[in-house]
């Protein structure tokens, strides 16, 4: 009874709706490509503005943008600092002196790793060559402008073993691979700064 109630109701506003008025329109676009203001957008793309207070004797159009190219940049320090591998941030210290301790050896840190990229770079371009083999999973893939991270990790798989014998004291240390060798040439270290760590001693070398 109640659904049928319902339905006798719904019915009567059924038969009770007003009309409806329904328009319907037919549009039509045309479409034509504007060709100077494409040609013009053309010509502008990859275009940069330059400023510089040097005069063009001292610095050409080319040197500028080479300049610009190669200009160091103060947030990437930063995000070494924050980051890898010097990570600053967090910091769990509860003493002044020990956060500005901190703060100072890690600052030294950042300006080693800022060295050792900017010496390696500067010798790969003076040479005009590569360097390959820094890459995991890609020993082929060469770079001409390497990080310092980078240059650190390919040392990572060096093992000192030193063994006691009574009075003497042996060491066996991994022998260096060849991109070893060129990143201590290219940071003009000599080989001897590395080999002395083996030598047989009853004293540290």
């Amino acid at each position: 009874m109640i659904g049928l109630w319902f339905t006798q109701i719904w019915t009567i506003f059924e038969n009770y709706r007003p009309a409806a008025v329904r328009i319907e329109r037919e549009v039509q676009a045309t479409v034509e490509v504007d060709e100077a203001a494409v040609e013009e957008a053309v010509r502008r793309l990859g275009w940069r503005v330059y400023a510089t207070n040097a005069p063009q004797e001292r610095l050409s159009l080319t040197q500028a943008v080479l300049a610009y190219r190669s200009e160091y940049i103060i947030e990437r320090a930063f995000g070494r600092l924050k980051g890898k591998p010097l990570s600053l941030s967090p910091m769990y210290l509860q003493r002044d002196d020990h956060a500005t301790g901190l703060i100072r050896l890690l600052s030294i840190g950042l300006r080693v790793l800022a060295l050792v990229e900017f010496v390696v770079r500067r010798r790969l371009t003076a040479d005009g060559g590569w360097l390959a083999g820094l890459y995991a999973g890609n020993p082929k893939r060469a770079t001409a402008r390497p990080t310092a991270e980078l240059l650190l990790e390919a040392f990572k798989e060096i093992t000192l073993t030193i063994i006691q014998e009574g009075e003497r004291t042996h060491r066996h240390l991994t022998p260096l691979t060849q991109v070893q060798q060129r990143i201590l040439e290219l940071l003009d270290f000599p080989s001897t700064i590395y080999t002395t760590l083996c030598v047989n001693s009853s004293k540290p070398p």
